[in-house]
Order: structure tokens, then sequence, then C-alpha cells
């Protein structure tokens, strides 16, 4: 069985990225690139952290019509972002599925491909 995982890896500019996966293996909250390995970690504790706490989001319309969120940190940084959705449902449903997974979610390094 899959587990949820924070996947980190190395950006084509050598910044550090993390990925938060469900248990399907689906990306539901990416994160901004961080300088350090160290940086990115603690982006990673900040979404374990402020993941749990719903006014931690801002739900959002793209100017196309798709749906998205960002959760922010504790002094409204922007920690990481979802991928757009079709409908308002689906958004929540990504925002729930961070709720659910960030606390548990292990950390796992992946190579650049």
């Amino acid at each position: 069985m899959n587990h949820p995982k924070f996947l980190v890896k190395t950006d084509a500019q050598g910044k550090y990225r993390f990925n938060l996966t469900a248990k399907n293996g689906q990306v539901i909250l990416s994160s901004q690139g961080y300088s350090s390995k160290s940086g990115c970690t603690n982006g990673i504790e900040s979404v374990k952290k402020n993941g749990v706490d719903d006014d931690r989001y801002d739900r959002l319309e793209a100017k196309n019509g798709s749906f998205y969120f960002n959760l922010k940190a504790g002094n409204g940084e922007i920690i990481g972002s979802s991928e757009m959705y079709t409908t308002k449902a689906a958004r929540d449903n990504g925002i729930e599925s961070v709720k659910t997974n960030a606390p548990e979610a292990g950390i796992e390094e992946v190579s650049a491909s």
C-alpha cells in the first residue's frame, strides 16, 4: 500500500522543491523553490503544521475559470500551491486531501529526471 509522501527533488536551476503526494501517488501540493535543502525541509514541516488549519488556505479562481488553492504559513508566506481543478468541489477535495495526508506523510528524495 502506498503512503502519502513529500517527494523532494532538485530542479534544473539547483533549487530544492517538494511535492506532497496522496496515497494514490497524485500530487496535491507543490512548493516554491528553496535555495537550500534545510529550507525545503522547513517548508515541509510548515505544511505539516499549517496544513491542518482551514484558515491557512486561500481558495482561488484563475482567469481561465480553473480553481486552485495556496497554503500559507502564519506569516502569510505561500508554502505551497495546488494543481488546477475544473470545479470548486474538486479544489475543496484537494484541500481536504492535504489536511488528511500532510501530517502523516514521510519524506523521500528523488533524483531529477
